[in-house]
């Protein structure tokens, strides 16, 4: 029998960022509308689509091997896992995500202390509780199963929502007083499985593959040619992860150079570039990048 690890995959705001990446990383996961449980292209990993709010526990329970959620999931569960990567994209970009205290603009409400004795809403009930008890403050916590925001001032005091950019926050008027905690997208592991030579080795390689696609999302390949004349300007310009590829021509006194670079630097880079008497510059993507 052939061996296989369960990987749950976050059904959601997550979801399609990380079917991308995945992608990315070289894994064809196809989804149905009608099943939670994706196909893969890897006859080792057999996959299931749950909230990335569930993953933690059944991951730790061993139901999962491994999975991909958000380190904020994990804190609330209380999950003992083990955190196989960091994998820095959310639903929008790179950065990490934050859980924060809002409340309306012209709310009396100030800090932290201001709630005593106040109903607040969120997802996020156990890290909330704990936060709220950190400060000594006692106030009531409900759960909210979606638009949080909707509900200051009419049904609660104040809410603790997820947040990428408080663009949404501040579309419904409200305002940020406070952050409990930041979370980045993480691949976390059972205890027991990562015990396992084979199920570790397989969960490291995937986690190696996610990273280096994450890594090449805001980098591109460069490949150009210089004359030995102007080779020494020309290196001077570049930028390298360590230090650019240099191979020879046929034509004599000529090289041909690669580099790595930030996307955000290209433009101008390409420019200098040419001014310092580079030749045939190609700019190119790359899908995954392992240091």
């Amino acid at each position: 029998m052939k061996k296989k690890i369960r990987i749950g995959l976050p059904k959601g705001s997550l979801q399609e960022s990380t079917l991308r990446m995945l992608k990315k990383a070289g894994f064809s996961v196809s989804v149905s509308s009608r099943s939670y449980f994706p196909r893969i292209d890897d006859p080792e990993i057999e996959a299931v689509l749950l909230r990335a709010q569930e993953l933690p526990r059944y991951i730790e329970n061993g139901v999962l091997d491994c999975g991909i959620t958000g380190a904020d999931w994990t804190l609330e569960n209380n999950a003992k896992v083990v955190v196989a990567a960091d994998l820095m994209y959310a639903k929008q970009g790179k950065t990490p995500v934050r859980w924060v205290l809002a409340v309306p603009n012209d709310s009396k409400i100030k800090s932290v202390n201001d709630l005593q004795g106040k109903r607040l809403a969120t997802e996020l009930v156990n890290v909330t509780k704990q936060y709220l008890k950190k400060n000594k403050v006692k106030a009531d916590v409900e759960f909210s199963w979606g638009a949080t925001e909707a509900k200051v001032p009419e049904l609660v005091d104040a809410i603790v929502e997820l947040t990428e950019t408080g663009s949404s926050l501040r579309a419904h008027n409200l305002k940020i007083i406070d952050t409990l905690c930041e979370s980045v997208t993480q691949l976390i592991a059972n205890k027991t499985a990562w015990k396992d030579d084979w199920k570790r080795e397989k969960i490291e390689n995937i986690a190696m593959l996610l990273k280096g696609a994450i890594l090449a999302e805001d980098k591109v390949g460069l490949k150009l040619n210089a004359s030995e004349k102007n080779l020494e300007n020309i290196l001077a310009l570049l930028p390298a992860m360590r230090n650019p590829t240099i191979s020879n021509l046929s034509r004599k006194d000529w090289y041909a150079i690669e580099i790595i670079a930030d996307e955000k630097n290209v433009r101008e880079l390409i420019q200098k570039l040419k001014k310092a008497g580079a030749e045939d510059i190609i700019e190119y993507n790359l899908t995954k990048v392992i240091p």
